[in-house]
């Protein structure tokens, strides 16, 4: 089965035409204050307009309130929704839609609160104190092997380019990478080549 490829930090049309036309299987969308990618629930609807209807969508947050999700899912349609903080493996299951819980790996205790969690899918990142993602930093791709005994599809992120993604596909051998910084000329802006090249290089894995 081949690797499925997110694009994170989507937030204009042309880089999001551009990850579709690039062979992306998912472009995810920051609602989070916290991130320098955030977009309005509203700008991710006016470009999920101008995308191909079967254009895989994700909502992403951090600590959210439950409002906020429902009324992003009312407005985008988004496919799934992805919690990058602190939220509750109760909060995660009330949505009806594909859920991704993201982790950021640090040492084996990291893994731990992994057995609680219901979520369709596990997203394993760096950790960077008082970041919750887009670092940029790569972490001990052997902690995401070890966490493979929750049974969880998992999307591999944190410090993924053109250049590494490659290793780490043979190594972790995940069920789908996700990249955002790897990927830009500056955040927020994605680099239409790299994002290319960084999914030939997934497929050539």
């Amino acid at each position: 089965m081949d690797v499925k490829v997110k694009i994170c930090g989507i937030t204009n049309v042309e880089d999001a035409v551009a990850a579709v036309e690039a062979g992306a299987d998912l472009l995810g969308f920051m609602l989070a204050e916290q991130s320098p990618r955030q977009v309005t629930i509203e700008t991710a609807r006016e470009i999920a307009r101008q995308l191909p209807p079967a254009t895989f969508r994700v909502g992403v947050f951090v600590n959210p309130k439950v409002e906020q999700v429902m009324f992003s899912l009312r407005i985008c349609d988004f496919g799934a929704v992805q919690f990058h903080g602190e939220e509750t493996p109760q909060f995660c299951q009330q949505f009806g839609v594909t859920t991704i819980k993201a982790f950021r790996l640090r040492d084996q205790e990291s893994l731990a609160p992994m057995a609680a969690y219901e979520t369709d899918f596990f997203l394993f990142d760096s950790y960077v104190a008082g970041q919750p993602g887009g670092t940029g930093e790569t972490f001990n791709w052997q902690l995401a092997i070890a966490a493979k005994r929750f049974h969880k599809p998992f999307f591999l992120a944190g410090g993924l380019t053109p250049q590494n993604v490659t290793e780490a596909v043979r190594e972790v051998e995940p069920y789908g990478v996700d990249v955002s910084t790897g990927v830009e000329s500056a955040p927020g802006k994605k680099d239409h080549q790299k994002m290319r090249d960084f999914i030939a290089a997934v497929r050539a894995a």
